[in-house]
């Protein structure tokens, strides 16, 4: 509906007229020399000024955004050369059992692991018994609460119920506050537990985790009859 000529133009479609127009303003100068922009705690700036701080805000807000695509790329950087290496220890073990053992050493002194553990379906000859090791076969009753884990294949971060967080860490449960969870397809589960309630969350990024899963278990068909 048209505005009636005596009436004034409302504030939307004033609004709307200028951003169809976006040269108004440079066409009428004197105009824009008397519009004046609210501002914090009822003060007042010319619309130039205002216009600055605006583009002053977006470029505080690109910087902001570019220092943290430079830091993740950074960090995937330093994970990458890591997983690099990681790879090459796997490939350079004589056995199962030093597959296993590298990949354990790798999470902790490379990656700064806080507890890992590792359950596998089946006894490695060579692998004797230690804290980060649990042998229980697939079809044990205990391992049904894995079962939807396992079938779908992808690695799984956050907070793990209770009976999974007391299979995988035992005594250690309790200072579980987040884990990843890696399925090796056939061999077992391989698990990554945090203090930090923040360090492994849900939606986070698992590309590392599916490859350290994937190396793994690569490295360890090697051995397989």
């Amino acid at each position: 509906m048209s505005e009636s000529p005596h009436e004034e133009p409302s504030a939307i479609a004033v609004a709307s007229y200028l951003r169809r127009h976006p040269g108004f303003l440079a066409e009428h100068p004197d105009l824009a020399l008397l519009l004046q922009v609210p501002r914090d705690e009822g003060s007042a700036t010319s619309l130039a000024s205002y216009q600055l701080e605006i583009l002053r805000d977006k470029n505080r807000e690109l910087n902001r955004r570019l220092q943290e695509l430079f830091a993740n790329a950074q960090e995937n950087e330093r994970l990458t050369v890591r997983t690099h290496q990681l790879c090459l220890a796997l490939m350079r073990a004589r056995d199962a059992a030093g597959t296993v053992r590298s990949m354990v050493a790798s999470l902790r002194e490379d990656f700064g692991s806080e507890q890992v553990r590792l359950v596998l379906y089946a006894p490695l000859a060579g692998l004797e018994a230690t804290d980060w090791l649990r042998i229980i076969p697939a079809s044990d009753a205990r391992m049904a609460a894995f079962r939807d884990f396992v079938a779908a294949g992808e690695p799984l971060c956050g907070r793990l119920q209770q009976d999974k967080l007391d299979l995988l860490f035992d005594d250690a449960a309790a200072t579980a506050q987040s884990a990843a969870l890696m399925s090796l397809f056939g061999y077992g589960l391989l698990a990554i537990g945090s203090q930090d309630a923040n360090r492994f969350y849900p939606g986070m990024g698992t590309l590392f985790l599916r490859l350290m899963a994937d190396a793994l278990t690569a490295a360890l068909d090697r051995f397989s009859d």
